[in-house]
């Protein structure tokens, strides 16, 4: 194993991206990726039951959930960016999973603007808000492929073969 691939596994403060081999970023994006999932759920539902208040509102409330959950993941996330040697192919797609990240983050956080100061909760979510957040789960889904390639195709945080054969010796 080159030195470049020992450094991309080991994070910078363990204390804070999580133990080698089990870092602390894949553990928290699940907040976001559900919650944001799950508010383009209840608006769509908003469309389709009588009250739409009860949806609308819970949309809401998922969305700031997981603009605030995505904070914590893109902190830890931006940990182990650094531990990804510069110039190298894993740190240029990190750096793309990265800026993509942040654009649906802000892009569900306009949403979460536009809700608060559109069209009243009582009504289904608008057209507008609804679209947003669907085109800003497409990009969340391309950026979760590039974190996938980053941690299952490059290694990054994955514990070295050698570690991981232990768990296969009888």
């Amino acid at each position: 194993m080159t030195d470049d691939m020992r450094q991309a596994k080991h994070p910078v403060s363990a204390a804070l991206a999580g133990p080698y081999g089990h870092p602390f970023h894949p553990i928290l994006v699940t907040v976001p990726i559900g919650a944001w999932l799950a508010s383009v759920v209840f608006d769509i539902g908003s469309h389709a039951v009588d009250d739409p208040a009860f949806l609308a509102r819970g949309a809401q409330w998922l969305i700031a959930i997981g603009v605030l959950g995505a904070l914590a993941a893109a902190t830890v996330g931006f940990l182990d960016l650094f531990a990804i040697p510069t110039g190298t192919p894993a740190f240029r797609i990190g750096l793309i999973h990265m800026g993509l990240n942040l654009g649906v983050t802000a892009a569900f956080a306009l949403s979460f603007w536009w809700r608060t100061s559109g069209t009243g909760v009582d009504d289904p979510v608008a057209a507008g808000p609804l679209t947003l957040s669907i085109l800003a789960m497409l990009v969340l889904t391309v950026s979760g492929y590039l974190g996938g390639k980053l941690a299952y195709h490059y290694g990054v945080r994955v514990a070295d073969e050698t570690t991981q054969a232990a768990g296969y010796r009888r």
